[in-house]
């Protein structure tokens, strides 16, 4: 019986001795994981300063607008200052959902593919109006559209001329008739399928949207000009 007890109290000795080693081995893992969240915050001050002003400056529409296209401009009218030269303000695509009074899903589809479209959350639109005959009531979801300035409106601008309008069947040009008398053009796209980021085996339904390029021009000539410099495929 006396021999039992040593071996039970060597046993509990050895157990009480192993408890500090534990510690010390769930404590290591701590001191390793500080300094990688050290870095990880220092990159993201470092990349918080590296925004649109270093980023615009890289675009490639934007450079030559600035470099060739306010040149070009200035000289075919005669501007006396090189504040007046016309250029992109904003660029607003809108989507309507009519059957997203029947199914909301749609609507979210729809909301989906246009952020993948321009990189950037739309807005929601909604119905001003109560219509009986389209089952339609006021302040029903019916739509979405986003607003572009800035870098992502030249890019998204660059985009459009150069890989979207070139992929849709038997183009011929878009209609240079489309302006409204105060310098804006109003494009209508009847397929989102011409945009490269949209995977034709995922789409439920082909959707239209209207795309419209407000220019600070004073008229339909001027933006006209900046427009077709800028690349746009007017027809002949």
């Amino acid at each position: 019986m006396a021999e039992a007890k040593k071996t039970t109290t060597k046993k509990v000795a050895t157990s009480k001795e192993a408890t500090p080693v534990e510690t010390k081995k769930v404590a290591a893992p701590k001191k390793v994981e500080a300094p990688k969240k050290a870095e990880a915050t220092k990159k993201a001050e470092t990349t918080k300063g590296t925004g649109s002003k270093d980023a615009v400056n890289h675009n490639r529409l934007l450079d030559r607008y600035n470099k060739e296209i306010k040149e070009t401009l200035m000289k075919k009218f005669e501007y006396k200052s090189i504040m007046n030269v016309p250029k992109l303000e904003k660029i607003v695509i809108n989507i309507g959902v009519g059957d997203a009074t029947v199914d909301s899903k749609r609507l979210d589809e729809a909301v989906e593919e246009l952020a993948v479209i321009t990189g950037q959350h739309p807005v929601i639109t909604k119905a001003k109006k109560s219509i009986a005959t389209f089952k339609l009531r006021e302040g029903q979801a019916i739509g979405c559209k986003v607003t572009l300035r800035g870098l992502r409106m030249y890019e998204f601008m660059d985009k459009l001329v150069s890989i979207s309008l070139p992929r849709v069947r038997d183009f011929r040009g878009v209609n240079k008739n489309a302006f409204d008398g105060r310098g804006n053009y109003t494009l209508g796209i009847k397929e989102q399928l011409i945009f490269p980021e949209i995977n034709f085996d995922k789409v439920s339904k082909v959707r239209g949207m209207d795309i419209v390029i407000v220019t600070t021009a004073k008229s339909d000539e001027e933006a006209y000009a900046l427009l077709k410099e800028l690349g746009m495929p007017f027809s002949r």
